[in-house]
Parts: C-alpha cells; sequence; structure tokens
C-alpha cells in the first residue's frame, strides 16, 4: 500500500524484476531480428539464395519468431510496451535507409524486389507497423491480432513462394496471381493460425474451443486469400490490405477470448 501511495493513488507498481526481465528480453530479441536479417543479407549477397525467396523467408521467419517470443515478457500489461520496441527500432531503420540517409545495399537487396531504398517504404515498412500495432491493440491475450499476423505471416509467405514455382495456372480475374499461389496462402494461413493459437493457448494466455474455433479460423482464411487475390496491389499494399481484412473478420468471429 505505502508503494502505491508513493506512485499514485490506484496505480499498481511494476515489480523490478519484471522490468530487468522485459528490458532483458527486448534486447536479444532486437539483436536476434537484426542477426535474421544479415543472415539473408550475405545469403543473397552471395548468391546463395534467391532475392525474390529471400525477402519471402524473412517475411514468415520475422514475424512467426517475434509473435512466438511475446510469452518471454513478463505478466503486466506494460510489457507490451517492451515487446513493441523491436517493430518500432526496424521502422526507424527502414525509414533510415529507405530516405537514404544511410546506406546498406545488403538489407535493400535481401528485402526488396527490385533493390531500389525506396522500396523500404512501402511493404516493408507496412510489414513492421503492422507488428507495431498489433502488439499495442491486441498484444497476446486477444486472437484477434495472433491469427492476423498468422495470416499475413504465413499465408501472403507462403503464396508468394509456392506461387514462383507452380504458379502456371494464373488466376482468370488476376494474371499476377496463381491458383497454386491462392490455395497455399488458405491452407498454410490456416494451420499457421490454428498452429499459434494452440501455441497461446497452451501458455494459458487465451480460450480456445476448437469445435468452433476452427470453422472461424477458416472463414478468416478464406477471407484474406480473396482478398490477396483481388488485383488492387497497385493501390494497397498485401503487408495492409491483407491484415486489416483479417482483423475485421477475425474481429466478427472472435468476439472474445473464450472463443
Amino acid at each position: 500500500m505505502r508503494r502505491r501511495l508513493l506512485l499514485g493513488v490506484g496505480t499498481p507498481a511494476v515489480a523490478p524484476a519484471a522490468v530487468l526481465q522485459d528490458r532483458a528480453i527486448t534486447v536479444l530479441i532486437t539483436a536476434g531480428a537484426y542477426s535474421l536479417v544479415r543472415v539473408f543479407d550475405e545469403l543473397t549477397e552471395s548468391r546463395l539464395i534467391e532475392n525474390s525467396l529471400s525477402r519471402k523467408v524473412v517475411h514468415v521467419l520475422s514475424g512467426v519468431l517475434f509473435m512466438s517470443s511475446w510469452p518471454l515478457f513478463s505478466n503486466p500489461t506494460e510489457a507490451r510496451y517492451f515487446a513493441a520496441v523491436v517493430p518500432f527500432l526496424n521502422s526507424i531503420r527502414l525509414l533510415t535507409y529507405g530516405l537514404r540517409l544511410y546506406t546498406d545495399e545488403a538489407l535493400v537487396k535481401s528485402v526488396t524486389r527490385e533493390g531500389k531504398p525506396e522500396e523500404l517504404l512501402r511493404g516493408p515498412l507496412y510489414y513492421v507497423l503492422v507488428l507495431l500495432f498489433s502488439v499495442l491493440v491486441f498484444w497476446r491475450e486477444s486472437p484477434i491480432g495472433i491469427v492476423s499476423l498468422s495470416m499475413m505471416n504465413g499465408g501472403d509467405g507462403f503464396s508468394d513462394i509456392v506461387g514462383r514455382r507452380y504458379g502456371s495456372v494464373k488466376l482468370p480475374f488476376n494474371e499476377k496471381k496463381s491458383w497454386s499461389g491462392s490455395i497455399s496462402m488458405f491452407i498454410s494461413g490456416f494451420l499457421l493460425s490454428a498452429t499459434m493459437m494452440f501455441y497461446f493457448s497452451s501458455l494459458g494466455y487465451i480460450h480456445v474451443i476448437w469445435e468452433e474455433a476452427l470453422g472461424k479460423l477458416a472463414l478468416v482464411a478464406l477471407a484474406a486469400t480473396v482478398v490477396e487475390c483481388i488485383p488492387v496491389t497497385e493501390v494497397v499494399d498485401d503487408n495492409i490490405s491483407v491484415p486489416l481484412a483479417t482483423m475485421m473478420v477475425a474481429f466478427l468471429l472472435f468476439s472474445s477470448n473464450a472463443q
């Protein structure tokens, strides 16, 4: 009580141990995120992996690993702000190189389509901003954020990887998309969403009624796949349209954690 009065009436104190834990985890994840990108920078620079494959592997792994790290943070709700530091720093980094304030050719080659620094200000920047938004708004207690990021990371990521290799049969209304890519987006997005929901539910952050949840996840995956198929990428980037559509549908279907 005395500590609470010193800090302000009704304001709970955050344990110093929790703060130290969150700081340490933030540093660890930031270093891991940087190392992941640098590894694929080197692989791309050495021509051991194609630029397009490198870009999408980073897209998938960075989001999945970041989301998987959330349980490492402490229990207080303030822990989300420490987790948010990771995408925030990445957004600053992308802005710095995208605006040509500094140069990092390896980074540009590994995460952009055409190897132009200004591309960092589009898809890659939108991607980390969605991560930042999801951490601050949904965090680990909401299936909405978990499903949305799963569809953006797994669904959209694998659709491009599979589509580029086996996408000879194009969609009749969008020649830039293929049946194999869209099918893989639905399947991979659904599976990753279910896996991440199981992961967070097993740790006690959300409660899942699987008899209902699987059908809802299929509807969310279908909605995300349809949005990704629509030929509007020149107007709205997939890293914006897919997670926003997923959030809207997931919000309607998963109105509470007890789903």
